[in-house]
């Protein structure tokens, strides 16, 4: 089986000694089953005693009725020394958090390692509940620099800034791909379109069937899926809640609850706005951004041309976001800024007191160029630093005594 590397391994690994519940989650096919074998694979190739139970088969849904009878299964498969169980699809396990919870506090010599796709019980109860006995880690679709690293063999792991630079048309060959077809790890093992179409619409109707409508109860899901596809067309612009509520013929507070679904089950993600001047600038309208571009497209109906769409320049500005979240933290966050004037940044990040703008241009720029909306920002706020993010140049300029680094989109640390 081809197995596609995944960064937060290391991470998980580092974690097996650790009492603590590993709980994984993530977009549902986002190569949380595959990791988690992978796991066990090599815990079992080290001769650690494991067992993989997964909630969406039904002869191993029969364990769960009760915590003993869970206990039950695992001492007859494993003994009562230490071992390795792993519990996939724990959404599916009704009140999930105490369940989890329960199982910790009886002091068991046993490491828990849970996953489950996005759903209320994880992101809410199994938070709550779990509080003080988990680690969180999230598994979005692949990154760029996973599916980079696993189109070129792994031969320019740890150097692929080196690669864009000396074999810039193949690795934008790569970046093409990406930008169309998104992360999903059975997309990308797809060897034609027309397989990689099957496969994200058996990804997104999954989705719709399992998240929306069994665990969330979603009876509208006509309303619901016609609300994904304006998101679609809407990326890194303003939402209007009253527009879409008139739109669909559902209420507003039907439309914030169905964007609240989407977050929780990892399909968008909303960018808030940065303020410091209320009265000078917007303040309550979101922008949703989506967290695989393969699924954006799809769901556009561009799912094997969008690239050469008009709208690229929000897909690329998508692509940049996406990438921009591993800037986010406790203490810091990204966001947009929009004035009242009329000026705009794409992206705000706030790390550690300061302040840092970020453009993204669909571009290969030949010479530096600063926005008006920019160099406003720059006029009101004074960062040290900005960056535009585009295509090629790679250059730094001062505006107004704020560094304006010019950087090539692979560059992002």
């Amino acid at each position: 089986m081809i197995y596609i590397k995944r960064s937060l391994l290391g991470e998980l690994q580092n974690h097996l000694s650790k009492k603590e519940i590993s709980l994984i989650i993530g977009p549902r096919q986002s190569g949380k089953t595959t990791l988690l074998n992978f796991l066990k694979k090599k815990l079992d190739e080290n001769g650690e005693r494991t067992l993989y139970l997964n909630l969406d088969i039904e002869s191993d849904n029969t364990h769960f009725k009760s915590q003993q009878t869970l206990l039950n299964k695992i001492q007859l498969e494993i003994g009562k020394e230490h071992g390795f169980i792993f519990i996939d699809e724990i959404q599916r396990k009704e009140n999930a958090g105490l369940f989890l919870k329960g199982l910790y506090d009886l002091n068991l010599p046993y490491k828990f390692i849970a996953t489950g796709s996005g759903s209320l019980e994880l992101k809410e109860k199994i938070h709550e509940s779990l509080a003080g006995r988990k680690r969180l880690f999230f598994l979005p679709p692949l990154t760029f620099e996973e599916f980079v690293n696993f189109k070129t063999n792994y031969r320019y792991e740890g150097k692929l800034t080196d690669y864009f630079e000396i074999e810039y048309d193949k690795a934008y060959g790569f970046f093409e791909q990406y930008i169309n077809f998104g992360g999903y790890p059975k997309v990308i093992l797809s060897e034609t379109e027309e397989e990689k179409k099957k496969i994200i619409d058996e990804i997104y109707q999954s989705f719709i069937i399992k998240d929306i409508s069994f665990l969330l109860k979603v009876r509208n899901t006509e309303a619901f899926s016609n609300l994904v596809k304006i998101l679609s067309g809407q990326i890194g612009q303003l939402i209007n809640y009253s527009e879409l509520s008139s739109t669909l013929g559902i209420s507003t507070q039907t439309v914030k609850d169905y964007l609240w679904y989407l977050e929780k089950t990892f399909i968008v993600k909303k960018s808030t706005p940065f303020f410091k001047n209320l009265r000078k600038e917007i303040s309550k309208s979101p922008i949703y951004y989506f967290y695989d571009l393969g699924i954006r497209n799809y769901i556009s109906g561009q799912f094997d041309h969008s690239v050469l769409d008009p709208g690229s320049g929000f897909l690329f500005q998508n692509f940049i976001q996406n990438r921009l979240i591993n800037f986010q933290s406790e203490n810091s966050n990204v966001r947009f800024w929009r004035s009242k004037d009329g000026a705009e940044v794409d992206f705000i990040i706030e790390k550690e007191g300061k302040i840092i703008p970020i453009e993204a241009k669909f571009k290969s720029l030949k010479k530096p160029a600063v926005s008006r909306s920019l160099r406003s920002f720059i006029g009101k706020y004074k960062p040290d630093n900005a960056y535009i993010i585009n295509l090629t140049l790679d250059k730094t300029e001062v505006v107004s005594g704020t560094r304006v680094h010019f950087l090539p989109f692979h560059k992002i640390p």
